[in-house]
């Protein structure tokens, strides 16, 4: 990523940030219509799914000037996506919701370039993520 798509994601995140709640229903309801077969690994609140889901965007956006920052933590979710279900190709789906919601949430303020920063942003992440969930070695039980 240039240092200007970096700007712009940072710039339109937190244009997010104060209807985070509402960002988040948009995203769950937009997910679940793409992809009605991911509904049920979600089982816990989604009130407490989608603050999750913020938080870990916030930290995802604010980390974009050093990634190695971001990487283990990203790494670690992948790891605990697969371990729920997640399959790469759902990687997509999650990243077309996500565009959507951000298209939804911020309106004429989602110009191309913020998109395509998006776009970039979210493809490394991702990339990252499925490189470490195909690459983690499950631990074997003991006997």
């Amino acid at each position: 990523m240039t240092p200007y798509q970096i700007e712009l994601v940072q710039r339109s995140f937190a244009k997010v940030v104060p209807i985070a709640g509402k960002a988040a229903d948009i995203f769950y309801t937009r997910l679940f219509e793409l992809a009605p077969e991911v509904r049920p690994m979600f089982k816990g609140d989604m009130d407490d799914q989608g603050r999750m889901l913020m938080s870990m965007l916030a930290s995802v956006v604010a980390g974009l000037n050093d990634l190695a920052t971001i990487l283990p933590t990203a790494e670690s979710l992948a790891i605990r996506h697969r371990d729920y279900g997640v399959v790469p190709e759902q990687y997509e789906t999650v990243g077309t919701a996500l565009l959507w919601t951000l298209e939804q949430g911020l309106g004429e303020d989602f110009t191309t370039d913020v998109r395509d920063a998006w776009v970039e942003a979210y493809g490394a992440l991702s990339a990252a993520m499925i490189n470490a969930a195909e690459n983690t070695v499950l631990p074997v039980a003991a006997e």
